[in-house]
């Protein structure tokens, strides 16, 4: 079972994309790329490339425990840290989504 701190450290981990980071507002313009900030699209990018990552990391676990290689302990850890970079990535499209959804329902 996963712990807070666990969950916390994983979040944290898919490209430094945590909560301080991303309420921060920015010095200029929108999305601070004036300012020489990350835009959203490069932090969609790093989300995305990170969840990669984690699969290839837990894909290589799993190939070194069915070759003796590795612990079975570092694949579930491995697998667990994959599931939530996953869960996060469907968590972050899905409150896109419901943006965009409430910005065409406004009225012009």
């Amino acid at each position: 079972m996963a712990t807070p701190g666990f969950a916390a450290g994983a979040y944290a981990s898919i490209g430094g994309l945590g909560a301080g980071n991303l309420m921060k507002k920015p010095a200029a313009g929108i999305g601070g790329a004036e300012a020489g900030g990350p835009d959203f699209s490069a932090l969609l990018g790093k989300a995305l490339d990170s969840t990669a990552e984690a699969g290839r990391k837990a894909d290589v676990q799993t190939a070194s425990v069915a070759a003796g290689r590795a612990d079975v302990v570092d694949v579930v850890t491995a697998v667990a840290e994959s599931e939530t970079a996953i869960e996060t990535l469907v968590a972050v499209r899905d409150r896109v989504i419901a943006a965009y959804e409430d910005i065409m329902r406004m009225p012009v």
